[in-house]
């Protein structure tokens, strides 16, 4: 239910000694949204001046609140925020989608989606859109905007794909039929085909000043044209407000101490709610707790469990499968469940883990995402029966190609860098085509592209996989280069089969894997744990093993990027170049260090 603060109730009942009576708020039924200047409830026998023009609402035979926009698309009003002046909306129907297609506002509208181009007087055709509808025989998880409920008919799925997306997607467009063009003004996909609500903005009237001061907004007396001012209390009435007021907040306060038993929890609940209103705007789907146990089916299903807390399989709908990680309560300060809110919201890339919503209810939060039947990496390469696993080489090539530009796309692909700091086996999730996608953003960081070093005050990610610079500032600052060593030694785990760092080999010189894959490379000697017969599947290993090895370089400096790395990992043949010994190194820095 809408916030309405308790001031207002009384400026209501003193609007009367005003002579204002004639205004009064109205609703369409217990519950919904308050409506009252600059809004005016049509058929209720206002007058004009209660209203601003163009703010018109109606109840429809539901009691329902609805605004009428261009294009007759017809939304129903779910909160009306005045101090923010904004309007939340969904279509009664279940496809706010379907009536987002039709929907065109320009600058000349009533609403805008994002006020401050209005204010920084922003060009809006900067923001125009182009969308296309495609109707697939079949479902296709690379094409990312489905809309479900004009989906209806069987071998009917449709698709909105944006210009965007079409460069990196067209390939899968093959088997589709383009329905229509449309282009909208201002219309982000991850609002238009993600969300089941849409806030829109006004700006004009701007009563903020009103409502910033407590007091009531309206058109001037008198005036012909659209002024507003605001309107003081009588005295008397602003005295019985602000003792209300007082005695209010004193059993609010007296209430929420008694309620909050541990203050360190309720600290981060406060938080975490600021967080998710600073990337309300990117909106993944917010879930309640009650959600979550019916999307799950009472935490039916468990996938698995870790430090963070618990996996479990979920449904959406009768086709739409996913994975609910209920984190614990025993987290510090929130600072999982933070980043991955706020920095999955930003990414939408074929290998990387779509978050398609969020629980914060309270002290319980989850995290919600699209469901990959085939686990983690990590299952497929260390595996007892590796001898038999059916992950060719050319798959195994593929997968690291595809992690590659998943974590190149984190490093550039987004308006600000994104270091994921816990690259490893465990954290790759395969789809049902194998296709892989990095998830587990718990330990990320944001920083800007010209931001060259982030600051650390300890080493984040898993032992095996954190790049020594991590640990010693002596070898060089923490940057994007860790990721990329962390990269490196998933490549070397992919080859050979086995961790970088194995605790059940019986010769301990070998326990440093990747140091005994250099040697055998510089040797010449095979590198999988089991024989490799095919001279292209040799060829594939050694790439990969020469990657791996550029990747992990002891100096940040000697690594070359993920753009390099792709690049690497898509030439054709053997022509790659052995690196430089990075245990070498590694030496050389522990005896200058002494």
């Amino acid at each position: 239910m809408a916030k309405f603060p308790l001031q207002y109730l009384f400026l209501i009942l003193f609007a009367r000694l005003e002579g204002r009576d004639e205004c009064k708020v109205s609703w369409c039924k217990k519950h919904g949204p308050a409506i009252r200047f600059p809004f005016r409830l049509k058929d209720d026998n206002q007058p004009g001046h209660c209203g601003y023009p163009g703010f018109e609402l109606m109840c429809n035979e539901r009691n329902q609140t609805v605004l009428q926009l261009p294009n007759s698309v017809n939304l129903l009003a779910k909160k009306i925020d005045y101090k923010s002046q904004s309007i939340h909306l969904f279509d009664g129907e279940g496809c706010l989608q379907g009536q987002l297609v039709n929907l065109n506002l320009s600058t000349a509208s009533t609403f805008q989606f994002y006020p401050h181009l209005l204010v920084k007087k922003i060009d809006p055709s900067r923001f125009m859109a182009s969308y296309a509808l495609y109707n697939c025989s079949s479902p296709d998880e690379h094409l990312h905007y489905f809309i479900p409920c004009l989906s209806t008919v069987p071998g009917y799925q449709i698709y909105a794909v944006n210009d965007y997306s079409l460069l990196l997607t067209s390939h899968y467009l093959t088997s589709c039929t383009k329905i229509r063009n449309y282009t909208s003004f201002i219309s982000p996909g991850n609002i238009y085909f993600e969300s089941d609500y849409l806030i829109l903005y006004w700006w004009k009237p701007n009563c903020s000043k009103c409502e910033s001061e407590g007091k009531l907004c309206g058109l001037t007396n008198h005036s012909t044209g659209h002024e507003i001012e605001c309107f003081n209390m009588p005295k008397t009435a602003k005295a019985i407000v602000n003792s209300v007021v007082i005695i209010f907040a004193v059993v609010v306060l007296t209430l929420y101490r008694a309620y909050r038993s541990n203050k360190m929890l309720k600290e981060d609940e406060v938080k975490i709610e600021k967080i998710l209103e600073d990337y309300r705007a990117l909106k993944p789907s917010r879930y309640s707790y009650a959600d979550i146990k019916k999307i799950t089916n009472q935490f039916k299903e468990k996938l698995g469990e870790g430090g963070y807390g618990t996996v479990f399989k979920g449904k959406l709908s009768n086709e739409i499968f996913v994975a609910v990680k209920v984190l614990n309560n025993s987290i510090g300060n929130g600072e999982e469940f933070i980043n991955e809110v706020g920095t999955m919201g930003r990414i939408h890339h074929l290998n990387v883990v779509h978050l398609v919503g969020f629980c914060a209810d309270g002290s319980r939060q989850a995290l919600v995402y699209e469901f990959l039947p085939n686990d983690s990496l990590e299952k497929f390469i260390f595996s007892e029966g590796h001898k038999n696993h059916f992950l060719s080489w050319e798959k195994l090539q593929d997968i690291a190609l595809r992690i590659a530009k998943g974590i190149e796309y984190l490093h550039q692909g987004c308006d600000q860098r994104i270091l994921h700091f816990d690259i490893k086996p465990h954290n790759i999730l395969l789809d049902h085509n194998f296709n892989p996608k990095v998830s587990d953003f718990g330990l990320a960081k944001l920083c800007s592209k010209e931001q060259s070093v982030v600051s650390m005050t300890a080493a984040r990610g898993t032992m095996g996989y954190v790049a020594p610079e991590a640990f010693s500032r002596n070898l060089g600052y923490v940057s994007y280069k860790s990721d990329v060593y962390s990269f490196g030694m998933l490549l070397l785990e992919m080859v050979g089969g086995r961790k970088n760092i194995d605790v059940k080999v019986e010769n301990t010189s070998q326990t440093y894997f990747p140091e005994w894959i250099y040697n055998r490379l510089y040797h010449g000697e095979e590198l999988g744990m089991i024989s490799i017969e095919i001279e292209e599947h040799a060829k594939i290993a050694q790439k990969l093993a020469i990657v791996g090895l550029w990747c992990i370089q002891w100096y940040p400096v000697d690594r070359p990027s993920m753009k390099a790395v792709i690049q690497m990992l898509e030439k054709e043949g053997n022509n790659l170049t052995i690196p430089p010994n990075p245990f070498a190194s590694a030496s050389q820095a522990c005896n200058s260090s002494q």
